[in-house]
């Protein structure tokens, strides 16, 4: 398995401190989570129903004509180069490095190119592999772009897979109005913005065969009766998402200023995290530990990313070790 952000527990038996004492930065969720309801005994009891109200508040909440629920978009990451015969990939890099990694498994020709590589090459690919916003460079592509690079697969029968994992803040980016048009897959994530990543809930959105096919792969019941009550009153609370919004961006903002303020300047970001590329970055990473700050480190390419802090002690923690860290570093 690759390393992800988000292993707390390995962190707190490294370094010797209990996980509770933890400011865990290291992942790209949103630290407010939004309410749970109150879970109905049948949806523990019953197996799980598709025509529950879910898969349409998903299409109302993305703006899209069909939607899969999967559990988490991790999932349909490993199930989609199942659909296809091997060819050859480009995944736009660096990013989310599950994807490379799926592809390569179900033996495929992967090629991670830069953004401006992807014009280049992309006529020689079956599949482009696009994170928008991406992670962890906080990159955000436009739709005409996009749609440009999906035609010229589209037109020889190739892909494009838009993974829209943090594209809750900015939908007016998103190609879930457009996931109807053949060899168009789009991924969506629930529980980095929702805050509730812990309930395992993604969607795919494209067009019905391919949506077909896929759903012959997950199998039945993938998505558990209480996980599809919770998605369904989240995706339609629209008092809730519009607060998580406000607060996420002003977060980010305030994150972004933080580091600059300690000469720490972010090459990048979104609504959920700023991303820093910095010679120092293990240190900063190590630095941190010691003081029970978790954050992702990139060690490819010297670059660190910040989750959001949750609460004003854990703003007034984050800016004393960097305080500490400038004047150890002086």
């Amino acid at each position: 398995m690759l390393e992800h952000g988000g292993r707390l527990r390995k962190a707190a038996l490294e370094y010797g401190i209990d996980e509770a004492d933890w400011l865990d930065l290291s992942t790209g969720l949103a630290p407010w989570s939004f309410p749970v309801p109150d879970i109905p005994l049948r949806a523990w009891a019953r197996l799980p129903e598709a025509d529950d109200g879910l898969e349409q508040a998903a299409c109302d909440y993305y703006g899209t004509l069909q939607a899969l629920p999967v559990a988490g978009s991790q999932m349909a990451i490993q199930l989609l180069p199942r659909l296809r015969r091997a060819g050859k990939v480009g995944v736009l890099s660096p990013c989310y490095a599950e994807h490379a990694e799926a592809w390569r498994r179900n033996g495929y020709i992967v090629r991670e190119v830069l953004e401006q590589e992807v014009d280049f090459f992309i006529d020689s690919f079956d599949v482009l592999v696009v994170v928008n916003p991406n992670n962890p460079t906080g990159l955000s592509l436009t739709p005409s772009r996009l749609l440009d690079w999906h035609t010229r697969l589209a037109q020889r029968g190739g892909w494009l897979v838009v993974d829209e994992a943090f594209m809750d803040n900015t939908p007016q980016l998103s190609l879930a109005p457009f996931a109807h048009q053949v060899g168009l897959v789009v991924l969506r994530s629930f529980g980095k913005f929702f805050g509730l990543a812990g309930v395992r809930l993604g969607f795919v959105l494209a067009e019905r065969k391919l949506l077909k096919l896929l759903a012959e792969q997950v199998g039945p019941w993938a998505v558990s009766g209480a996980t599809r009550v919770v998605g369904q009153a989240c995706l339609r609370d629209t008092e809730a998402q519009t607060a998580q919004r406000l607060r996420t961006e002003e977060a980010s903002e305030r994150l972004a200023s933080l580091l600059a303020q300690h000469d720490l300047e972010p090459q990048g970001g979104c609504a959920l995290f700023q991303w820093l590329i910095t010679e120092r970055a293990e240190a900063l990473h190590e630095f941190m530990a010691r003081r029970g700050i978790l954050l992702r480190l990139f060690t490819h390419n010297s670059s660190l990313r910040f989750g959001l802090p949750g609460d004003e002690i854990a703003w007034v923690r984050l800016a004393q070790a960097f305080d500490d860290f400038a004047k150890e570093n002086q």
